[in-house]
């Protein structure tokens, strides 16, 4: 993995008109600052993103106490958790491959900050180990505050499988206002991200199929570079009460429609998603977060049309 852009993330900041010549490279590094190890030491959310052996991209919500993710050295960082039983991404460490590229994002919902790591990991018993290839603070832009005020079972979960949304998980995916995303590119990793913005900014475009605005950020273009090359991501939606999620694997595409943005408060172009395969897991997390504000950031969605489940104001 190479800690400067790549190229596809060099083609999307071309197509975008921003960017120059080595943009980017002096953020990353392969080694943990100690700041960041603090950080994350006191976190109890991140999500990680995985390619299968058939290179499907699986995208899961990992939760714990805090100290459950800990830097024991600068570039080792080991995650106490595993996925619960049916989640593809634990499927995909229980393989025969000896370790895998992962990306992850360490997420502080209530200070709206945020850590990305991406390397290569393995299995060692409950547990995953990481070896850092980058490391990088993210900007708070969508992220949405939310504090953990309850526990639940947890880990008592009903799988459901499918390749169709429902009418029910159409209505949560339309009313969302956080959904994590992974990417994979061959030669390059894994990377795991969050998207955020007001309920309602991602759009059910019918049972198999979903877009959303892309919003300005920081001009990586991590996630989009990786779509370039390759178009095969995961998505993961989460209910923050209950700790039901929902994964989707498919392929993703980057809509450069300038008119098409135009139709969206604050987007510079739309990425639209096709779902191949849905996995939802009732009670994956035991936390239960309380909402207490949308990020300032987030533009307003407009309404939705008839017959499509509308968002909060």
């Amino acid at each position: 993995m190479n800690a400067s852009v790549h190229e596809g993330e060099q083609a999307v900041q071309r197509r975008a008109g921003e960017g120059r010549e080595g943009w980017g490279s002096p953020m990353f590094t392969a080694d943990i600052p100690p700041g960041f190890a603090a950080f994350m030491h006191q976190q109890r959310l991140v999500a990680i993103a995985v390619p299968d052996d058939e290179g499907a991209v699986w995208c899961t919500v990992l939760t714990g106490d805090q100290g459950f993710v800990d830097a024991t050295d600068d570039r080792t960082i080991v995650i106490h958790a595993l996925p619960p039983e049916g989640d593809p991404v634990r499927k995909a460490f229980d393989s025969r491959a000896t370790s895998r590229d992962l990306g992850m994002v360490v997420m502080s919902p209530d200070t709206s900050r945020r850590v990305k790591v991406n390397g290569v990991a393995r299995r060692d018993r409950s547990r995953l180990l990481l070896r850092t290839e980058q490391v990088l603070g993210n900007c708070p832009k969508y992220l949405q505050v939310r504090t953990v005020t309850g526990t639940g079972p947890g880990h008592g979960q009903t799988v459901r499988t499918g390749t169709e949304l429902s009418v029910e998980q159409q209505r949560a995916i339309a009313l969302a206002d956080t959904f994590f995303i992974g990417s994979f590119s061959p030669g390059h990793g894994a990377d795991a991200n969050h998207r955020g913005g007001r309920p309602g900014f991602v759009s059910v475009t019918d049972s198999r199929s979903l877009a959303w605005p892309d919003y300005v950020g920081n001009s990586f273009y991590m996630t989009l570079g990786n779509m370039a090359l390759n178009p095969r991501c995961g998505l993961a939606f989460m209910d923050w009460t209950t700790g039901t999620t929902v994964q989707l694997t498919g392929t993703g595409r980057i809509d450069w429609s300038r008119e098409r943005a135009e139709t969206l408060p604050g987007a510079l172009r739309t990425i639209e998603f096709h779902i191949e395969r849905i996995v939802q897991i009732d009670n994956a997390s035991p936390l239960s977060w309380t909402l207490h504000s949308y990020s300032r950031f987030s533009p307003p969605v407009p309404p939705k049309p008839s017959g499509l489940p509308e968002g909060e104001p």
